[in-house]
């Protein structure tokens, strides 16, 4: 498989667990999170708030950058932190309906 669609595979993966995360969460809030999926573009937004996934990096609504990768292992790192893809996905999924 080409790095190109490992890729691919790996944002289409991301995007998933990023929309299933946010509406688990959502079931106990007044708020439900909406994911917008493009080709290099994840936006998740909750009420007011928002976070923007690009392949390298993630914009918070305060205009808050941070470095983002998705990694070929199967993990993501977003900052200086690398963890395992679904728990970044399930801890900003998270903290994004905790916050609103």
């Amino acid at each position: 498989m080409t790095n190109e669609r490992i890729d691919r595979e790996l944002w289409t993966s991301f995007a998933s667990l990023i929309r299933s995360y946010g509406a688990a969460h959502g079931l106990n809030s007044r708020h439900q999170a909406v994911v917008e999926v493009g080709n290099d573009l994840i936006l998740l937004r909750v009420g007011t708030r928002w976070l923007r996934f690009t392949p390298s990096e993630m914009i918070e609504d305060n205009n808050r950058t941070v470095p983002f990768h998705l990694n070929h292992d199967g993990t993501a790192t977003v900052g200086e932190v690398t963890e395992e893809m679904d728990l970044t996905a399930e801890r900003l999924a998270r903290e994004m309906m905790q916050s609103e």
